[in-house]
């Protein structure tokens, strides 16, 4: 049976020269009716834990999260899957500097921008705001990467950095850590402290 996973994998096709069938098909089928389009898999992460954290099934409600690979494709997904394509709602989350690929990309598909919700800085920008560079160490200290981290704290490039830049900077570090962390983040934020633009995200689907 087709699920939203394969539907994802289509667009995601679609987007980089296949053919529109699939994807067509599968949210006629599916009866997708949004889309959230995320720069990458950090924020993908961070958004499914918080909708599973909240009892949320996005699939089941006809949402399809889709990590683009990057902000600069915004305009080619929102073309596939907006207005001039399948018709779909579009959202999405964004960091502070992508803002205008957002702005562009939505504006050229005739999508609203009213429904982009936008980080300062990034999403562990503001995961570090809520949770405090404190409770994030203890979570890697929780995951084994707390040796990892005063070795990274100790190189010269460190030296002098506010402690919030220096966590922000070590998440990014290594591939496939901000992935992971997004997920952990989120289950470790306290209901009232979930950052605005995520919680936003949520409320609006």
């Amino acid at each position: 049976m087709a699920d939203m996973q394969a539907f994802q994998d289509a667009v995601t096709s679609w987007a980089t020269g296949g053919p529109d069938g699939p994807a067509r098909d599968l949210a006629e089928c599916l009866g997708v009716r949004t889309a959230v389009l995320l720069e990458g898999l950090s924020d993908f992460a961070a958004v499914e834990a918080l909708a599973a954290r909240r009892g949320r099934d996005l699939a089941a409600e006809k949402v399809c999260v889709v990590p683009m690979g990057g902000a600069m494709s915004v305009g080619r997904y929102a073309r596939l899957l907006g207005p001039p394509g399948l018709g779909l709602r579009l959202t999405g989350l964004c960091d502070e500097g992508e803002k205008g690929f957002y702005e562009r990309g939505l504006t050229r598909s005739q999508a609203s921008l009213q429904d982009i919700y936008v980080c300062t800085a990034d999403l562990e920008d503001e995961f570090i705001r809520a949770l405090g560079t404190s409770a994030i160490e203890e979570i890697f200290r929780s995951e084994g990467d707390f040796r990892a981290w005063q070795s990274f704290q100790c190189q010269p490039a460190q030296q002098g950095r506010p402690r919030h830049q220096q966590v922000r900077r070590f998440l990014g570090t290594k591939k496939g850590r901000k992935i992971r962390y997004g997920r952990l983040l989120v289950d470790a934020l306290a209901p009232d402290r979930t950052p605005p633009p995520l919680d936003g995200l949520l409320a609006s689907l």
